[in-house]
């Protein structure tokens, strides 16, 4: 009988492709760190992901997937936001491709949809983000 007729075999081959797909939300996790710093410092930071600091500099930690605002507030400066944005990875881009290497056909696309729903291959533009802050009114 040959092992790719063995249903037990099948099996193994799944779960082997379960097991070693979805490289980058491995190798990178779902979330990254965030960093926001301001000149001059202890700015208060919010973030449309609902996220809060008081003074900066600031670290959060935000689920790749999420694209958002940052604004930032200090009193006698002008408020500012600031979009950020996703982008893939190169390290992602290698997790993803490593999803085809490890897991073939069927581990390739469990590994990247897991990876593509997680959002593991992107990471924030920019990151950090360095900001002047202007006094009000100038």
């Amino acid at each position: 009988m040959s092992i790719a007729k063995s249903p037990l075999a099948r099996a193994v081959l799944i779960a082997a492709a379960l097991a070693t797909s979805a490289c980058a939300t491995v190798t990178r996790g779902t979330k990254e760190v965030f960093v926001v710093e301001t000149t001059p410092s202890g700015a208060r930071v919010e973030l449309s992901t609902g996220q809060t600091c008081k003074a900066t500099p600031c670290a959060f930690k935000v689920a790749r997937r999420s694209e958002f605002v940052a604004k930032i507030s200090k009193p006698g400066f002008a408020t500012t936001e600031h979009r950020i944005i996703t982008q893939v990875a190169r390290e992602g881009a290698m997790g993803m491709a490593g999803n085809l290497l490890a897991g073939g056909v069927i581990g390739a696309g469990i590994g990247a949809g897991v990876d593509y729903y997680t959002g593991a291959h992107r990471e924030f533009l920019p990151n950090p983000l360095l900001i002047v802050l202007e006094r009000a009114g100038s």
